[in-house]
């Protein structure tokens, strides 16, 4: 019976170290077409140059194939080593997404100094190693019909000239932002991504409630089959 049980939770361990596995082949798979696709696709704030898009997501891949793959060797090796030390890992990675959800909150509430390091940001714009920036930037004003940070003036200061980027334009065509009469979107991009978090902030708690409640099923079979195994007699083997 005790060896029965032992088999179930160890390939339902498995089973789920195997979908963390691919999850995270898969989120690692993305980070580098990013980084490949869009150059160093690079974060607004200039205080955080390694925040981007490309690293993120290729850090949280790897991270996520590193913790699967060491849930399935030490699920199918019986291994009661690999299995609190993924246990620990998950427990230390739910402690940092806490950490980072945190930061990121603390970040976009309204305050003058984050507004300031992404205006300091739209300085480098136009310089030839921040084309990351420059895509980026674009993009979201496109996506979001936004212009500046808190509003198409911003530009103004950070180019030193009465010009705004093309897609800051409500009518966009090949140089429209030099061309003082047309008219750019009115809303900072700063207060976009404000309002969308608020809209969305339901959505975001419950996604980061269903990877909590994952991670904490993840913790859950790894210390269930350590403490099965050791109930059974089984022996560390080291490799």
């Amino acid at each position: 019976m005790a060896r029965g049980c032992l088999c179930c939770v160890k390939y339902m361990m498995f089973l789920f170290n195997l979908l963390f596995w691919l999850s995270g082949c898969g989120l690692l798979g993305v980070g580098i077409w990013l980084s490949v696709s869009q150059g160093s696709f690079a974060t607004f704030s200039p205080s955080f140059p390694s925040l981007s898009a490309a690293n993120l997501v290729i850090t949280l891949g790897s991270v996520v194939m590193v913790t699967g793959f060491l849930g399935c060797l030490g699920a199918i090796k019986e291994n009661k080593c690999l299995l609190l030390s993924v246990s620990r890992h998950l427990n230390s990675h739910n402690a940092h997404c806490i950490r980072n959800v945190l930061l990121i909150q603390g970040y976009f509430k309204p305050g003058e100094n984050a507004k300031q390091d992404l205006k300091d940001g739209l300085r480098l714009y136009n310089t030839d190693n921040n084309i990351g920036l420059r895509n980026a930037w674009n993009i979201i004003q496109a996506e979001w019909q936004c212009c500046g940070v808190t509003g198409h003036t911003d530009w103004h200061d950070a180019l030193q000239e009465k010009t705004v980027p093309d897609r800051c334009c409500q009518e966009h065509y090949r140089e429209c932002g030099r061309n003082v009469t047309n008219v750019f979107w009115s809303q900072g991009c700063y207060e976009k991504v404000e309002e969308w978090l608020n809209d969305n902030k339901h959505l975001l708690g419950t996604i980061a409630m269903c990877v909590l409640v994952l991670q904490l099923l993840g913790m859950a079979f790894s210390m269930t089959l350590y403490q099965q195994i050791h109930r059974a007699g089984k022996k560390y083997d080291a490799y």
